[in-house]
């Protein structure tokens, strides 16, 4: 990719999404930045170029997803969602239909935040799910898929989700001997890995696993 990029981001609003947005922003690389969502970022910045849609209507949209690489962040959770076939509609169907546009209009680099233990023959229903998408983006023959698997997101929510901010309280403390795959990381590192992981020139699918993210996106 060349200093006169494109970044297409959807999933703006969530932890890492906001993350990715901000970085983005003041990434020289990049000189748009085009969201996609259900509702306003809040975010004003030259580069930005926001559209709020309906991602049940791809019609309406698609011809907006054009760009030299998506940043895929959208989700909501089964408490938000109020079933399971919602959650899957967002986490699932939206960012399918994103990246089957973005793909339909050029774009070569895709980068999916997943999570850890995602796997389509997983018997866990949030696990299979990211499983699946990854699967079936995977597919669709981007030059540079990459995959991340964060395990427990940390930093600012807008969400309240006490029984998330319980877990973190106690993992914090023993950060610094808890194996990479269930060490809380911050949002701003998992942001900040997946641009990188974008500019690897290496072809076909990475998936980068919590300690590739540590390695990838942690300040030197």
């Amino acid at each position: 990719m060349q200093a006169t990029n494109t970044a297409i981001l959807v999933g703006a609003t969530g932890l890492v999404g906001r993350a990715l947005l901000g970085q983005l922003l003041v990434d020289p690389r990049f000189v748009a930045v085009i969201v996609l969502g259900r509702r306003a970022c809040g975010v004003e910045h030259e580069k930005l170029r926001e559209h709020v849609v309906d991602f049940g209507q791809p019609a309406t949209w698609a011809g907006l997803v054009r760009g030299d690489v998506l940043f895929s962040a959208l989700g909501t959770t089964l408490k938000a969602a109020g079933s399971q076939a919602a959650q899957y509609e967002v986490d699932y169907t939206y960012q399918l239909r994103v990246a089957e546009a973005a793909r339909a209009n050029g774009t070569e680099t895709y980068v999916l935040v997943s999570s850890v233990g995602s796997s389509p023959k997983s018997r866990v229903f949030y696990s299979r799910m990211k499983g699946e998408l990854e699967r079936d983006t995977a597919a669709l023959g981007f030059t540079r898929t990459r995959f991340l698997l964060p395990g427990p997101l940390d930093g600012d929510r807008q969400q309240h989700r006490p029984g998330e901010r319980w877990t973190l309280r106690l993992l914090r403390p023993l950060a610094s001997v808890l194996p990479a795959v269930v060490r809380p990381i911050h949002a701003e590192i998992v942001a900040r890995a997946g641009i990188a992981a974008a500019f690897d020139p290496a072809p076909g699918v990475l998936r980068l696993a919590a300690a590739d993210l540590f390695r990838r996106g942690t300040p030197a």
